[in-house]
């Protein structure tokens, strides 16, 4: 299961600065607008410390953490729903991800220019969440017209929701948060609207408020309280000074700013929890590799991120959890201590769990 998340912003936010702290691919960072120009694609290795845990156990000949793909989409502007900016391919962009990162600058400057003059996190918020609606209104445009002949019980039911989704935009408010059934949500779910797609607010800060935030980050927090959003605050100037260290300097760089993880750190946790992901590991000689789930997947659809041979001819998974493979330090010990549980179709995977499928095709 591939996660790809898409860094938006308007101009000089600190898009591009984070992007390069994430990934293994480099963005140009530069003092004026539209420096990023086509989408920038990076990988982050998800960081786990279980993952190590368990190479020191098993000792395997290879180690395979989880990714996430990171989407550095050129800043946004003012009209970039009616093609400002180059602003209709970068929407576009956006409508390929998982989920938003939506970065707002909290942080005082005068060398680094604002592209509307003057630091104001929720004007910013505002123009890029109008620019958004804009375009989600047009996709739900376009299908009522094309149901607005339909007479069957369906058609009308999707026009409902539609309109629903319709009014809430209408009033500058973003689909995710609009009054509509899980049901309901899945009926538009190929639309792909684009303020339907889970976001995390980075306010990217200065050093001094990198631990306690400061008074934009208060005002964000505030304006998005009710969005089911994650908040994450982050000085990409400094995460850009850890991500050239090595890892024993980047923990005492850390401890010295009394912070006990790193900002990409905890957005690959944060993203996690945004989208209900969890992971379990196979491990064995050959590999030790964590696998990426949704949370409440059962053990064939588990099996299946694997390959899909797994999920069809799946006959039952042998888990142990986590704790217990750590305690015990071996798979047979697992057993032998009745630590090894044999499932079947219906077992629902916890996270951390260490598992091996029986299928046959």
């Amino acid at each position: 299961m591939s996660l790809q998340c898409g860094i938006v912003g308007l101009p000089n936010v600190g898009k591009s600065t984070l992007f390069n702290c994430l990934s293994t691919a480099k963005a140009t960072a530069a003092n004026f607008p539209f420096c990023t120009i086509e989408p920038n694609v990076g990988v982050i290795t998800v960081p786990d410390l279980r993952l190590f845990a368990l190479e020191e156990i098993v000792k395997p000949e290879r180690v395979l953490p989880t990714t996430i793909e990171i989407v550095d989409i050129a800043g946004l502007v003012k009209g970039a729903s009616k093609g400002e900016g180059l602003g209709n391919q970068f929407l576009g962009n956006i409508r390929n991800t998982d989920a938003i990162l939506h970065v707002l600058r909290c942080f005082d400057d005068g060398n680094v220019i604002h592209v509307d003059g003057s630091v104001n996190p929720i004007r910013d918020k505002e123009i890029i969440d109008t620019e958004l609606q804009i375009k989600d209104l047009e996709s739900i445009d376009a299908r009522l017209s094309k149901l607005s002949r339909a007479s069957d019980t369906a058609s009308k039911k999707l026009v409902e929701i539609l309109k629903t989704y319709k009014n809430h935009l209408e009033s500058g408010q973003n689909a995710r948060t609009a009054p509509v059934e899980d049901a309901d949500k899945e009926a538009v779910k190929e639309l792909q609207l684009l303020t339907a797609k889970p976001v995390m607010y980075v306010c990217n800060v200065d050093e001094s408020s990198v631990i306690k935030g400061n008074e934009y980050t208060k005002k964000v927090e505030e304006a998005v309280k009710d969005e089911n959003a994650e908040i994450l605050i982050i000085c990409a100037k400094i995460e850009s000074e850890i991500a050239e260290l090595e890892r024993e300097d980047q923990i005492m760089f850390l401890e010295e700013l009394g912070l006990k993880e790193s900002g990409v750190g905890r957005l690959i946790t944060s993203a996690y929890k945004l989208l209900n992901y969890a992971t379990y590991f196979t491990a064995g000689k050959k590999e030790v590799r964590a696998w990426t789930i949704t949370k409440g997947m059962k053990a064939p659809q588990a099996a299946g991120v694997i390959h899909t041979d797994f999920e069809k001819g799946f006959i039952r998974a042998e888990v142990i959890h986590y704790d217990d493979f750590i305690h015990f330090r071996s798979e047979a010990a697992c057993r032998d201590n009745g630590k090894l549980n044999v499932e079947g179709k219906e077992y629902v995977v916890q996270d951390g769990d260490v598992m091996h499928f029986r299928f046959n095709v």
